[in-house]
């Protein structure tokens, strides 16, 4: 090439590489290589077990060393219990894609870790649809109703995981909690919906255990239990835009039940919409606990829509038996925005322990009505409680809190 054309050239590259960057046109990476579980040996008949396919090919795409994907396709995949466990080699982040579904297998004897699909110790996730995790709940709700007994298996459960997006995923008819987000960080949680009756027990829709930095968005969430519940040890953590309904409403607690528990803080409820839930926002403990704190815990712009107990706080949780208030300390609470419809006559309740009362609870643009006519009128009650309101309150709140 001639030396005046080739220095045409080179000017040319270095001119287009210059627009690429300006416009963030960027060099596109590696496709990800899949690892389709039929690959494995999955069969996807809905009859055969096809958890070691699954786990096969998780272990291929976590120890590959290159940007991978475990591809779940079309079909019925019935699975006893499935650990996909980390750390991996594989590029940031590993994912994993679920076209079609995923069947519980009903044998609760093919469960010894309390879950049926967990994903542990890995660092960078994203878990994506748009296929279904169906956990044929149906067959075994009946040995979940008593109390007494172990919980019944969660669909999904992430436990030490970091930077994870989970997203367009339908959960349907879980054992037990739906999905789970334990010991964990940096957690994104959009565009799921998860769907049980009303009556099925300790269903919980997304529960969050000792977890920092956590979002769940525009998500349809109803169960049998809380649509969203936020245990001890959660920091920082943004439920938005969420509907919840059936089930038992949007929950931080319940807490002080284990002596080893740690602080709750910085949690935010905002723009959702519960429709004929038990409970609406809602935070409660135990009698008799350890000595943590709640704090810095917002419930706002939440429309209530034929719920029980629209605003509740209930420090007396399942505790008739021990005369020992609770030691949670619950403090800087607030409650803004709040319209709709009760089906109880109480739609403000604040049951504080006298132990360590509640400080500083706001309550600011409170607009609740009888969700019919059998509701004559609504009140409110409180107890050991400081209070402070801004706005209209409806039902307006007792003078004092004692």
């Amino acid at each position: 090439m001639p030396y005046g054309r080739g220095r045409i050239f080179i000017s040319a590259c270095i001119v287009l590489l210059l627009m690429m960057h300006e416009v963030g046109c960027q060099p596109q990476p590696t496709d990800h290589k899949v690892f389709d579980v039929k690959n494995f040996n999955a069969v996807g008949d809905g009859t055969e077990d096809d958890a070691m396919a699954l786990i096969r090919a998780w272990v291929a795409a976590c120890r590959s060393g290159a940007a991978a994907k475990v591809l779940i396709p079309p079909g019925n995949f019935m699975a006893s219990e499935v650990v996909f466990a980390g750390p991996c080699t594989a590029t940031k982040p590993i994912i994993v894609e679920i076209q079609g579904t995923l069947l519980a297998n009903t044998d609760l004897s093919s469960y010894s870790q309390g879950a049926w699909i967990s994903i542990e110790r890995v660092d960078g996730l994203l878990l994506t649809g748009p296929g279904t995790i169906d956990g044929r709940g149906k067959s075994v709700w009946k040995y979940g109703a008593d109390s007494d007994l172990p919980l019944l298996p969660v669909a999904l459960s992430l436990k030490s995981v970091e930077n994870a997006k989970v997203g367009d995923l339908k959960f349907v008819n879980s054992m037990g909690f739906h999905l789970e987000v334990r010991d964990s960080k940096n957690i994104d949680i959009s565009k799921v919906g998860i769907t049980a009756p009303g009556d099925s027990p300790f269903t919980h829709g997304i529960h969050l255990t000792n977890s920092t930095n956590v979002k769940i968005t525009d998500s349809v969430i109803g169960t049998g239990d809380d649509c969203v519940s936020i245990d001890y040890g959660t920091q920082s953590v943004l439920v938005a835009g969420v509907t919840c309904g059936p089930g038992h409403g949007l929950s931080v607690g319940s807490l002080g039940k284990l002596v080893d528990e740690t602080n709750v803080n910085g949690i935010t409820v905002t723009n959702c919409t519960l429709v004929k839930t038990k409970n609406g926002a809602r935070i409660r403990s135990y009698h008799d606990s350890p000595k943590i704190e709640a704090t810095n815990i917002v419930f706002e712009h939440l429309v209530m829509e034929g719920v029980q107990n629209p605003i509740l706080i209930d420090q007396h949780y399942n505790s008739k038996d021990n005369s020992q208030q609770s030691s949670v300390r619950l403090s800087d609470i607030h409650f803004r925005d709040i319209s709709g419809t009760s089906t109880s006559p109480i739609a403000i309740n604040l049951n504080c322990s006298s132990l360590v009362p509640c400080e500083k609870v706001e309550l600011a643009n409170i607009n609740l009505k009888p969700f019919d006519s059998t509701i004559k009128q609504l009140t409110s009650a409180c107890s050991n409680a400081q209070i402070i309101t801004q706005g209209q309150i409806f039902p307006s709140m007792p003078n004092r809190c004692t």
